[in-house]
């Protein structure tokens, strides 16, 4: 049973009022309740119906994969493929999605595949999760993630979180890697990459 607390945000899910919707989502991704889950994705499904309330579809979506909200998983790779005008969408799609893969697969090569043929903001976003949760991949997924960040343009925001994830990471291609980040003009990726030099993890509050 969901505390009293948890129901009441789970109401305003319902509020008539999108603002009020966002905020609720957004503590429920903060709380990462997952007794909240069928209500976030009903939500979200409804929420869907009107492409003026993005932000808050993306608080919704970001909401369910925090929350490891295994059962909309199909539901948001299917979403994946729908058109949006409002990108950032694609953004929060590739991070629940790649936070609820590795949940249900405890695998990163469906993640890796992704990488292929993805829209770029999904893409972005499944990397800023990796980065965040602080992943260690084997060293043949890491050469291919290192692959995939240097086909990229050296400005890139996708770079940056593939410099954010590497503090964790070894080898030669890394470190060359980062070193190529350094001499970007993307501020973000210059401070990730040094960051990632020394082993350090950056503190990251995405929207």
């Amino acid at each position: 049973m969901a505390s009293p607390d948890i129901s009441q945000l789970i109401e305003q899910l319902n509020h008539k009022s999108s603002p009020k919707r966002r905020a609720a989502a957004k503590k429920l991704r903060k709380l990462k309740a997952k007794e909240a889950c069928p209500a976030l994705l009903a939500a979200l499904q409804n929420e869907l119906n009107d492409k003026r309330t993005w932000e808050t579809q993306y608080q919704m979506i970001m909401a369910l994969g925090e929350s490891g909200c295994i059962e909309s998983l199909d539901f948001l790779t299917q979403l994946a493929e729908r058109d949006f005008e409002a990108t950032m969408i694609y953004v929060a799609i590739g991070d629940a999605v790649t936070r609820l893969t590795l949940i249900n697969n405890n695998n990163i090569q469906p993640i890796l595949k992704m990488l292929v043929n993805s829209r770029p903001m999904f893409i972005d976003g499944a990397l800023r999760a990796i980065a965040i949760l602080k992943l260690q991949p084997k060293q043949s997924d890491i050469e291919k993630i290192i692959h995939y960040g240097l086909a990229l343009d050296a400005d890139d925001n996708s770079r940056t979180w593939i410099a954010a994830a590497a503090a964790g990471w070894n080898g030669d291609s890394v470190t060359e890697y980062l070193h190529e980040c350094i001499k970007s003009n993307n501020q973000q990726m210059q401070r990730a990459a040094k960051a990632a030099l020394k082993n350090k993890y950056l503190k990251w509050s995405p929207l």
